[in-house]
């Protein structure tokens, strides 16, 4: 675990270490807009504080987790008391830089089932019920995580990548989802290299961030 938050008190660092406190953004229920879940409604809560820094990323907001108060894990929890959907995602950021295990555990006892969105940078914490795997070429995942992968998810930004996705699928188990996103920036030029090559190489699937094109928050 990498702490982020700077100029913390011994205190908060202490709460920080133990997962009980983190810098949370914003939480928010909505629609899931992505991958293999897409279409379904979760609640998401995310994590502020990532050392990845994709040019591309359209949350930069979330990187500085210094900007995001300390949180007591305890409070999402009862939050989530009145929300309808079970399903809790838990984003960035890059979630996996902090001990998730305290999380996971309150959601699991409360009946809720998690689901994580990370570049696979960091060493794992935590039990997961789904987890999206996300590889980024500024710091690429530890070797140790493509095991645990439901879902790889590659963003193509350009035709290499489609190079970059194989080199990633080559390391993940067989059951692991195969998906291709464009970024969305770009998405006008990518999605047709997109679609031949998931004509070409059925083993993938296409993800669009449907959320953006229904103006779902």
């Amino acid at each position: 675990m990498s702490l982020q938050v700077k100029n913390l008190t011994p205190k908060q660092t202490d709460q920080l270490s133990s997962g009980k406190y983190l810098p949370i953004m914003e939480e928010f229920y909505t629609i899931q807009g992505e991958g293999r879940k897409s279409g379904k409604a979760a609640y998401f809560i995310r994590i502020g504080g990532c050392d990845v820094g994709c040019h591309w990323c359209d949350v930069k907001e979330s990187w500085d987790a210094s900007l995001h108060p300390l949180e007591e894990v305890n409070g999402l929890i009862n939050r989530l008391k009145k929300i309808p959907s079970k399903d809790v995602v838990i984003t960035g950021g890059e979630p996996t830089i902090y001990n998730l295990d305290y999380l996971c555990e309150v959601l699991h006892a409360n009946g809720h089932q998690t689901f994580l969105e990370t570049s696979g940078a960091h060493k794992f914490s935590g039990r997961w019920n789904w987890i999206c795997l996300s590889p980024k070429k500024n710091l690429p995942p530890r070797p140790e995580v493509y095991s645990f992968a439901h879902e790889l998810k590659i963003i193509v930004n350009t035709r290499s990548d489609f190079k970059w996705a194989e080199l990633h699928a080559s390391k993940v188990n067989k059951d692991c989802k195969l998906y291709l996103q464009p970024e969305w920036s770009k998405i006008e030029a990518i999605s047709p290299l997109i679609i031949d090559y998931v004509m070409l190489n059925p083993k993938w699937n296409i993800s669009l961030q449907t959320h953006k094109f229904m103006n779902i928050p």
